[in-house]
C-alpha cells in the first residue's frame, strides 16, 4: 500500500515537472502572466518552470530581426513618380514593453516603415534618392525608430534597396548623361588645343630666335618619316628656311653692291638701222551738205468743167 504511494506520488511529480518545465533558448527572454498578470521578473535562458494551470510563459526573440519593406509608389519634390524597396533591421530591448504596449511589434514596426519611406520620398528629390541614399538612410532610420521605442524596439538600421524609375526617366537621364559627357569631352578637347596652342606659340617663338632649330626639327621630322618604311618621301621647303639663305646671301655681300651684280660689264649689242617712220598725212575735211531749198506751195489752179480742157500756164 505504502509502495503504491510512494509510486503514485513519483508519477504525480514527474508529471507535474513535465507540465511545468519550460526551456528557453539563449536568444529568448521569457514573460510570465500568472493570471493574467505580467512578473515583473523576465525569465533568461536555460529550464525555468511555471505553474500548470495558473501560469502562462511567453518567449520573446531577441535577435535583430530583418524586416523587408514592400515597395512603395511615391512622387519626389521635383515631380518624378518613383518605386522605392527599403529593408529595416531592428531587434526588441525590452520584452515586456513589445509583448504589452502593442500587439504585434513586427506588424507595427513594418507599417511605421512604409508610412515613413513615403513621407522621405515626397520630401526628396530624384538626384538625391539617387546619389545621397546614405543621408536618407538615417533620417528613414530616426522616423522609424522615434515611435518604436515606446514598443520596446530599437531600430538598428534603414537600407533603400532598389529605386525603380519609369522606362521615359530612364531614357532622358541617358540622355542626359551622354550629353555631359560629351560636354566633358568637347571642354578637355578644347582645353588640350589652348595648352597646344600655347606651346606652339613658345616653340615659335623659341625658333624665331634660332633659325637653325627650324631646320633641325625639319630633319628630325623627315628622319621619323623615313622610318616608316615608305616608299614616297615628300619633303616640304619651308618658306622661312629660303628666306634665311636669302638674308645670309646678303650679308655675305658687301655693302653698296648689288648681290646679284658682277664685276665685267655685259658686251654692248651692234646698233642696227631703224627705218624711219612715215607721217600720216592728213585726211581732208568732209564738206557739209548744203541746205535745200523749200518748195513754194501751188497756188489756185482754175477749175475744169466737164467736158473741157484745161489749159496749164
Amino acid at each position: 500500500m505504502v509502495f503504491e504511494l510512494v509510486a503514485a506520488g513519483l508519477a504525480g511529480a514527474a508529471v507535474y515537472l513535465m507540465a511545468a518545465a519550460r526551456v528557453i533558448k539563449q536568444y529568448e527572454r521569457g514573460l510570465v502572466f500568472r493570471l493574467g498578470r505580467l512578473q515583473q521578473r523576465a525569465r533568461t535562458p536555460g529550464l525555468t518552470l511555471i505553474v500548470p494551470m495558473v501560469d502562462r510563459l511567453r518567449k520573446v526573440n531577441m535577435q535583430i530581426v530583418t524586416l523587408p519593406i514592400p515597395g512603395q509608389e511615391g512622387i519626389t519634390r521635383d515631380n518624378v513618380t518613383v518605386r522605392v524597396d527599403a529593408v529595416v533591421y531592428f531587434r526588441v530591448v525590452a520584452p515586456a514593453d513589445a509583448i504589452v504596449r502593442v500587439e504585434d511589434y513586427r506588424f507595427a514596426v513594418s507599417q511605421m516603415a512604409q508610412t515613413s519611406l513615403r513621407s522621405i520620398i515626397g520630401k526628396s528629390e530624384l538626384d538625391d534618392l539617387l546619389s545621397d541614399r546614405e543621408k536618407l538612410n538615417q533620417g528613414l532610420a530616426v522616423m522609424i525608430d522615434s515611435p518604436a521605442v515606446e514598443w520596446g524596439v530599437n531600430v538598428d538600421r534603414v537600407e533603400i534597396k532598389d529605386v525603380s524609375l519609369p522606362e521615359t526617366m530612364k531614357r532622358s537621364m541617358a540622355r542626359q548623361a551622354e550629353a555631359d559627357r560629351e560636354r566633358r569631352a568637347r571642354v578637355i578637347n578644347a582645353d588640350a588645343e589652348l595648352q597646344a596652342s600655347r606651346k606652339l606659340s613658345q616653340a615659335a617663338k623659341e625658333m624665331a630666335e634660332t633659325p637653325s632649330a627650324l631646320q633641325l626639327r625639319l630633319l628630325q621630322t623627315v628622319m621619323a618619316v623615313a622610318a616608316e618604311k615608305n616608299s614616297t618621301l615628300v619633303l616640304p621647303i619651308p618658306v622661312e628656311l629660303l628666306r634665311f639663305l636669302e638674308r645670309s646671301a646678303e650679308a655675305a655681300v658687301p655693302e653698296g653692291r648689288h648681290p646679284h651684280a658682277t664685276d665685267e660689264a655685259p658686251p654692248a649689242e651692234p646698233a642696227t638701222d631703224v627705218p624711219p617712220v612715215e607721217q600720216v598725212t592728213e585726211t581732208p575735211p568732209v564738206e557739209q551738205a548744203t541746205e535745200v531749198p523749200p518748195v513754194e506751195p501751188v497756188t489756185d489752179l482754175p477749175s475744169v468743167e466737164a467736158g473741157e480742157r484745161a489749159e496749164l500756164p
